[in-house]
């Protein structure tokens, strides 16, 4: 589990895809700073597992799924990327709970600036609208935001300037693409409504209050 504070923005150092599956090289001196081999670093929100290390860099497996739901088939060596190590028991929760298992991709609409600070406008799909709203959480390449406003088919962030200089998300213009992770709490309750529906569609004793 992470909490979609970015700790350093790393760089990719070597990605070789083969067919359906990859192999990811990052550079990041803190994400390996105590991790060990089988640890969960994000990487622009996806949860991926440390296979190698060394001193300043790890390598992680990326299986078909992966590279289905997310911008990593797009990525090249050079692009900077937002790092997390998993939070640890104990830690303040200061953005909100991510699971590092995203929901799909999203482009950049607009962008506007507000002096030191910038709205950036995402598409959004019809399977994930329902999920997001005005003033909910969300992560955009790993970054817990919150929800500035949302449409039918859009939704947009408020960045301020520590996220702007400290993400990937100050790069951003229209036509880039990212990932995104919906509230997990929302995607629970979507499931819950839906089955209970379905229930009482199909047998009478069973409700969902």
């Amino acid at each position: 589990m992470f909490t979609g504070l970015i700790e350093e923005q790393g760089r990719i150092v070597r990605w070789e895809l083969n067919g359906d599956a990859g192999r990811l090289t990052v550079h990041g001196p803190l994400a390996v700073s105590d991790a060990a081999h089988g640890d969960s670093i994000s990487v622009n929100g996806v949860c991926l597992t440390v296979a190698d290390q060394g001193d300043d860099w790890f390598t992680a497996d990326v299986m078909g799924q992966t590279l289905a739901m997310s911008t990593i088939s797009q990525w090249a060596i050079g692009d900077a990327v937002n790092l997390e190590r998993a939070a640890a028991v104990g830690d303040r929760l200061g953005g909100h709970i991510v699971q590092g298992h995203i929901d799909g991709t999203t482009t950049v609409l607009d962008r506007r600036e507000h002096g030191d600070w910038r709205v950036l406008r995402f598409s959004l799909d019809a399977a994930h609208a329902p999920l997001v709203v005005d003033k909910g959480s969300i992560a955009v390449d790993g970054v817990s935001l919150t929800v500035s406003a949302a449409g039918d088919d859009w939704f947009e962030v408020s960045l301020i300037p520590e996220t702007l200089a400290a993400t990937t998300l100050g790069d951003k213009v229209v036509g880039s693409t990212a990932n995104i992770e919906t509230d997990i709490l929302a995607r629970h309750v979507a499931r819950l409504v839906r089955f209970g529906a379905s229930a009482d569609q199909h047998d009478g004793e069973r409700t969902l209050s």
